[in-house]
């Protein structure tokens, strides 16, 4: 796999940026990359703190085009709110989908964020494969 196409052209900086991510991550983060490492949803493998292009995603699965982002409260304000949606934006345009939670809901609700993770795991999964269905067939 090349950096193209797992990182979309990441610099070096980002990731230098992405492994101190990596040796600090939150709490939040933390519970959540215990659920998600060593392919235990659906055998998928996710990465922490994984730099794409400019952003640093928090969590990302290549092989399903997923990013998971789990915000904090400088989430809640104007200016991020309006730069979340951008990023997430960008990130759309390369294939991928994003699914945010809060740092709240990960803490109350973590048993219930995981099912939705691996539901989504699972919608995903099945999406890219009939998409490649439709591609591999034979045009008119």
């Amino acid at each position: 796999m090349d950096n193209r196409t797992m990182f979309y052209g990441a610099t070096p900086e980002i990731f230098e940026r992405a492994k101190l991510l990596r040796e600090n991550l939150t709490e939040t983060e933390k519970m959540i990359w215990q659920e998600l490492r060593g392919n235990k949803i659906l055998g998928l493998r996710f990465k922490s703190q994984h730099p794409m292009d400019t952003y640093i995603v928090d969590f990302y699965c290549h092989q399903i085009k997923l990013v998971i982002e789990i915000d904090g409260g400088v989430h809640k304000e104007k200016n991020q709110k309006e730069y979340d949606a951008e990023r997430t934006f960008e990130l759309e345009n390369c294939g991928l989908e994003v699914i945010r939670f809060t740092n709240e809901q990960v803490q109350s609700e973590l048993k219930e964020i995981i099912q939705k993770i691996q539901n989504q795991c699972k919608k995903r999964k099945k999406q890219l494969q009939n998409e490649n269905i439709s591609n591999s067939l034979p045009r008119p």
